[in-house]
Order: C-alpha cells, then sequence, then structure tokens
C-alpha cells in the first residue's frame, strides 16, 4: 500500500493520533513502514481501526519495530508467548493497566512500545488514557528539573506482579531495576519523565521520606490533564503507543462486562 494512502489525523494537540488507510494484516512496505514509525515518534500513541489481524499477523507487525518482548507475569496465548492476553470480565479482580504507568519498567531494558489489539468490548467504557511524559518533564519548573535530572529510581516487579496472575508464584523473581527519573528518548532525544505508580518504589538519592514526597508529587503531576489524551475503543481497534515517552491508564468502569483483547510489547533499551 503505498504511503500517499496513508491519512493522519491528530486525536488532540499534545499526544495522539489516529491513522487511516492500512492493513495492519498485511506486510508493510518500507515507505509505510517509515509514516508509520514517524508518527509513532511525533504523537507518542497512534490507533487504528477496523484491524482484524490474528495473533501471528499482530506479532509480525511488531516485529517489523523490534524483537518482540516476553511479559514476565501475565498469561499468553497458548503457543505465542510473545502475545499476552488482556482479558476482563465479570469474575475479575483487577484490570491490567488499571493506574497510570509505562510497560515492564522494572526490567533492565524496558519496552519500547506496545501494540494493543481489542476484539471484545462493553458498549460503553473501557476507554484507555494517555499522558505525555515530555510534556510532563517540561512543565516542571527549572529548578525541579535540575534536580531531577540527576536522580535515578528503583522500579521494581515485585510490587505489581507479586500473586497477581497466579497464587502459586512462590520462589519466583520478578525484574527489578534502577532508571533515571528523567530519561533521553533514543531517537527523539527529548527529556521525559520516568517514573510510576506500578514500578517506580524509591528515588535512591533522597532520604525515604524525602523520596516518598516527591514520588507522591510526580505521580499527580503525571495526571494532569492536559498532557493526555482519551481513546474510545471500538471494535477491532489498535493501539501502538511508545513507552519511553509516554504513560497510559486503563480504566475500568464497565464491570462486569467484558474487554478482551491481546498485546505485543516490543524490546527497548536501557534508559540513559
Amino acid at each position: 500500500m503505498a504511503d500517499n494512502m496513508i491519512h493522519i489525523r491528530k486525536l488532540t494537540p499534545v499526544i495522539g493520533a489516529e491513522i487511516f488507510g492500512v492493513d495492519l494484516a498485511q506486510p508493510l512496505d518500507d515507505r509505510d513502514f517509515a509514516t508509520i514509525q514517524q508518527a509513532l515518534m511525533d504523537n507518542l500513541v497512534i490507533f487504528f481501526r477496523d484491524q482484524t489481524m490474528g495473533p501471528v499477523q499482530q506479532m509480525a507487525f511488531g516485529a517489523r519495530f523490534g524483537k518482540l518482548h516476553i511479559h514476565p507475569a501475565a498469561p499468553s496465548v497458548p503457543g505465542h508467548p510473545e502475545v499476552m492476553i488482556i482479558h476482563a470480565d465479570a469474575n475479575s479482580t483487577y484490570v491490567n493497566g488499571e493506574s497510570w504507568h509505562s510497560d515492564v519498567s522494572c526490567d533492565e531494558e524496558p519496552p519500547m512500545g506496545s501494540i494493543l489489539h481489542i476484539r471484545t468490548l462493553p458498549e460503553v467504557g473501557g476507554d484507555t488514557m494517555f499522558a505525555n511524559m515530555y510534556s510532563a518533564y517540561e512543565a516542571l519548573s527549572a529548578p525541579m528539573r535540575a534536580m531531577l535530572d540527576g536522580l535515578s529510581a528503583v522500579h521494581d516487579g515485585e510490587l505489581l506482579y507479586r500473586g497477581r496472575y497466579t497464587a502459586n508464584d512462590a520462589g519466583r523473581v520478578y525484574p527489578k531495576a534502577t532508571h533515571p527519573v528523567i530519561r533521553t528518548h533514543p531517537v527523539t532525544k527529548k527529556r521525559a519523565l520516568f517514573v510510576n505508580s506500578f514500578f517506580t518504589s524509591r528515588i535512591v538519592e533522597l532520604s525515604k521520606a524525602e523520596s516518598d514526597a516527591m514520588l507522591a508529587f510526580l505521580f499527580r503531576h503525571i495526571e494532569t490533564p492536559e498532557f493526555s489524551c482519551r481513546f474510545r475503543w471500538e471494535k477491532d481497534s489498535v493501539a501502538f503507543w511508545d513507552n519511553r515517552s509516554a504513560q497510559h491508564h486503563a480504566l475500568w468502569d464497565y464491570f462486569p462486562a467484558t474487554r478482551s483483547g491481546t498485546r505485543v510489547t516490543i524490546q527497548g533499551d536501557k534508559p540513559f
């Protein structure tokens, strides 16, 4: 498909764009790949409608952007450990992504991006919010930015994963890593806030009281509405977000209805 058939429509001035005129079930030629990749860099999260690809095609699309990541805890499609199952229904006690976060930031090399395909959804509800972490950083005062630029934080998978997906995970070791509080995006070279309420447990260079207070402030700062967009899913919609520059929050406002799909995640590199 020629890239001049692709149309990009921004969702907000700050973050998010919908992309029309591409079938993700088909192999991307180099021009379409470059167009989509640039749209992701420009908008941090991009959305596609009416995509009927299966897990194998979803893996192939993700693999165009890098080697696929295997989640350290979540269930996957049988035979395809790279394809994470996203599912909530009347029996669920939690949903994936129910607070602001960047996916698996507890890895030494956190994922570059994630691609979620929703196939079943409630009649209303189940939206996902996305927030621009460049904007979150830039909105801080100059003295605050100067202080945070030199700090690092612990991201601990134990906080989220222990007992979440199975009651029988005794002896299992979940990833834990230390990353800069402010990371530089390896492609855009922009600086972004890189702490989140799912995984970030401590700012290393501060006392516990100082760390707790600073993280509480930053977690609330991330929620600033002006940094965000809200995506309303339809059947067979796809969202592709950049974990290095964006965070997301899946809204669980549809219980006991069912929302179900699959996600593939692309490996990243160590934050700097």
